[in-house]
């Protein structure tokens, strides 16, 4: 289903407590995560036509300019220093030398991760801060054992994140042992982290936090957490090794609320060991080898709010024994077996907000189960849903979220939809999608994304866009489009995100009638007749950072002086070489 133009999306998981998601899709990029940083304001802030900056953003822009001329910040009150510190780290102004300006400066955040060049020389300047340190993330730095082992006057430290620290061993972990008042630690994908080296952790009696997620080596290693009676969260998912011996050492860990066990090898008996722990609210199981027998034992867990149980496998027995978990409110059975049956035993999930039957068996009728259930969030991608079981779709009238790509939908059945004004999220990637079924939705004036990736919109088609003010996030990527069709596209002043991709006849015209949307953060206008000469009229787009122009007859060397000319806040661009 869906098309040669469409697309299936990897589908988000509730891996981290309550579900969130970002709208539009940013390449995994090393300089990825400062997409979303927002410690100082934005360079973007200081060109013309961006918002007043405050006296102290002023001072801190200049002395980055000059951070040479400055030998110490250490005679500053730490608040500023802090926010010094910040920015250099954002801008990426931060070296060897202007780091070392930080020394005693009592900051209480030193945050690195994935900063390059970090290695144990600069964890000198992280330890004098002594005391006044609270917070610390080194990951994918080059921090031996040796640097590790600095931060032991740190003792005040709360949080300490040290995710793909290849450079740490087994025997680097006993200097963590002595940081007693950690209340969050993060290891992830750390080969260091093995069930002897976990002993370390048994002293950590302050932890409520510990993420382990991708550690290949901690199978017996969970006996060590049986004395952390605070632990709130436990993260070990994609952790291979974990099998059901591994489950039996977390049953007396009663204060546990979040658990992911997700893509490990436990089965039914490894979820038996968890029936004790009574205020669990959120357990992922994705892709566990568990079957229907495993509900049994999650149907005591009376407290759980998000359940995950993607891609197990299983089937529509035993699902009667759902009836009891009324706190509900995040579920997730994508991928698995289960048909129409098994929906009847949702009916009484009175709390239920989001639930996402992804790739399931599923047809018009099952979702006549779903009529008086509170949803929020919708997930029906890949289903056999058609157009008569939009039906059972329009009394819910709190719904926000709703993916109906890959399905039998056609533009006859989307008038169904008209009435569920709180929608702000849709998903229609279908081929048989066309302009009349998007002429049907004029009426969702408050969707803020929607989602025509494979859709056969025309030009034509782009009129009913001008209903669409709030938009946020555009795809119109069904081949469909021209030049003439974005003239309906340049109003939608809110756009952050826009992906116009696999239009073939669009051309530097469609970039210069585009240059006015300045609140877009990623545009992708791959696959068409876009040339160097076009990219002057991106110049404008000051909060730009993500754009991709593959296949098309740009090349990498002009992108790159264009960023560094006119658009500062690009980070992530294509081609790339």
């Amino acid at each position: 289903m869906g098309g040669i133009c469409s697309r299936k999306r990897e589908q988000q998981v509730i891996e981290d407590g309550v579900r969130s998601g970002v709208c539009g899709r940013y390449s995994k990029s090393g300089s990825s995560k400062w997409l979303g940083a927002s410690l100082p304001r934005q360079v973007a802030d200081f060109q013309p036509g961006g918002s007043c900056p405050t006296l102290m953003d002023l001072c801190i822009h200049k002395i980055r300019e000059d951070i040479e001329k400055y030998g110490s910040f250490s005679m500053l009150p730490r608040d500023i220093s802090q926010q010094i510190f910040n920015d250099l780290v954002f801008s990426h102004f931060l070296t060897d030398a202007s780091f070392e300006a930080f020394r005693d400066c009592a900051l209480q955040d030193v945050l690195l991760g994935e900063y390059p060049g970090v290695k144990d020389s600069w964890m000198k300047v992280v330890s004098s801060q002594g005391t006044s340190l609270l917070s610390v993330d080194l990951s994918d730095s080059d921090v031996t054992d040796t640097g590790l082992g600095l931060l032991k006057d740190c003792s005040n430290l709360q949080a300490m994140i040290l995710n793909h620290c290849d450079h740490i061993s087994e025997r680097g972990l006993k200097h963590v042992s002595d940081l007693t008042n950690l209340t969050s630690l993060s290891f992830k994908k750390c080969n260091a982290v093995t069930a002897e080296g976990m002993r370390a952790f048994s002293s950590l009696v302050n932890l409520e936090k510990l993420d382990l997620e991708r550690c290949p080596r901690i199978h017996g290693g969970l006996v060590h957490l049986k004395g952390l009676m605070k632990l709130e969260s436990l993260n070990i998912r994609c952790c291979k090794c974990i099998t059901d011996l591994d489950m039996k050492a977390l049953s007396g860990l009663t204060s546990l609320k979040e658990l992911q066990v997700s893509n490990s090898n436990i089965t039914d008996l490894g979820v038996s060991y968890l029936r004790g722990l009574q205020k669990l609210i959120m357990l992922n199981l994705e892709g566990c080898n568990v079957t229907t027998r495993c509900l049994d034992s999650i149907s005591a867990l009376v407290a759980l709010a998000y359940l995950n149980l993607n891609r197990c496998g299983l089937s529509d027995d035993g699902w009667d024994k759902f009836s009891g978990l009324k706190n509900l409110k995040v579920l997730s059975l994508g991928f698995n077996n289960i048909t129409d049956a098994c929906l009847v035993h949702l009916k009484g999930l009175t709390n239920l907000e989001s639930l996402n039957l992804d790739s399931c068996q599923i047809g018009d009728e099952g979702l006549a189960n779903l009529t008086g259930l509170p949803l929020k969030s919708l997930e029906l991608s890949d289903t056999d849903v058609g157009s008569n079981g939009l039906r059972h779709l329009s009394g819910l009238t709190h719904l926000e979220d709703l993916n109906l790509s890959f399905t039998l939908v056609t533009d006859s059945g989307l008038k169904k939809l008209s009435e569920l004004t709180s929608l702000r999220s849709l998903n229609l990637d279908a081929r048989q999608i066309t302009d009349a079924g998007l002429a049907a939705l004029t009426k969702l004036t408050g969707l803020i994304h929607l989602d025509l990736f494979g859709a056969r919109i025309s030009d034509a088609g782009t009129n009913s866009l001008l209903y669409f003010k709030n938009l946020q996030c555009l795809e119109i990527c069904g081949g469909g489009l021209t030049d003439a069709g974005v003239k309906n596209i340049k109003d939608l002043a809110h756009l952050t995100v826009l992906n116009l991709s696999q239009n073939c006849s669009l051309t530097d015209k469609t970039l210069e009638l585009i240059s006015g949307l300045a609140e877009l953060v990623s545009l992708n206008v791959s696959n068409s007749l876009i040339t160097n000469e076009g990219l002057r009229y991106l110049k404008p787009l000051k909060n730009l950072r993500s754009l991709s122009l593959e296949s098309c007859k740009v090349t990498a060397s002009e992108i790159k002086k264009l960023q560094l000319t006119a658009l500062p806040n690009l980070v992530s661009f294509r081609p790339e070489h």
